[in-house]
């Protein structure tokens, strides 16, 4: 099995468990949407999945959002103990979370990092020479504070015309447990426009796909936790969403 070597160059702790990291190497044969089997040098004999948030380039840049899981030993590391200049080990390129080109709307439904390889997905298709069709991502965390792209998020459904985005939260209120990390950030960027509280649907991402419209004619994607993907599934299913169209 071929492994390719990239290095980190960038480190951005945006919550106490959550890190975004970007790396440099070699040009990896992937698809936007799958996921890689990556190994850190923290933790070299053990290997964990992670979709990139960029699609693939020719200059080998990488991104990937981490989120420490209790218990997780290489997500844990990933978060608090990467430095720029580590090499991690890429290889086997997987996943069958893509876009297919017979035009129909998309329906991405996105729980915590499983944002990543929905992001790729959109930065993929605003790269492609036709026009995208209209694309819904609905994004899901704990709380407003969870969402941890909503700046970016912000961004990319101003510039593109085909997206829209429905920020998703179990509860409207942050907990009252300080994130530091969050606190600084938001401090930083006061004035930059973002998804806020206002902006939210209260509910768990299976209480409000429950309640759409059956997406008979859609792409539907789901990516997050397995308990999110399998909770989500369900409510697409009951609500009328044919099978076939769902991808995760």
């Amino acid at each position: 099995m071929l492994t390719w070597n990239a290095e980190v160059v960038q480190y951005h702790r945006l919550r106490n468990d959550l890190a975004v990291i970007r790396l440099v190497g070699d040009g990896i044969p992937f698809a936007a949407g799958q996921s890689l089997e990556v190994t850190v040098p923290q933790n070299a004999r053990l290997t964990r999945r992670y979709s990139p948030a960029l699609p693939p380039s020719l200059d080998g840049k990488l991104e990937f959002h981490v989120r420490a899981v209790p218990a997780g030993w290489v997500s844990g590391s990933i978060v608090n103990e990467t430095r720029p200049g580590d090499v991690w080990k890429l290889t086997d390129p997987k996943g069958s979370l893509a876009i297919d080109d017979s035009g129909r709307e998309v329906v991405m439904i996105a729980g915590g990092t499983g944002l990543a390889p929905m992001r790729a997905l959109i930065l993929d298709l605003a790269h492609r020479a036709t026009t995208p069709p209209p694309v819904t991502l609905y994004v899901g965390g704990r709380s407003p504070r969870d969402l941890y792209a909503a700046d970016l998020l912000w961004i990319l459904a101003s510039e593109l015309p085909w997206l829209t985005v429905i920020p998703v939260v179990d509860q409207l209120k942050d907990p009252w447990a300080p994130d530091r990390w969050n606190d600084t950030i938001r401090a930083e960027t006061a004035e930059a426009p973002i998804f806020g509280p206002e902006h939210c649907w209260e509910g768990s991402l299976a209480d409000v796909m429950s309640v759409q419209e059956p997406f008979g004619d859609h792409q539907v994607l789901v990516c997050g936790s397995p308990g999110m993907e399998a909770a989500t599934v369900s409510a697409l299913i009951g609500n009328g969403t044919p099978a076939a169209a769902i991808r995760r």
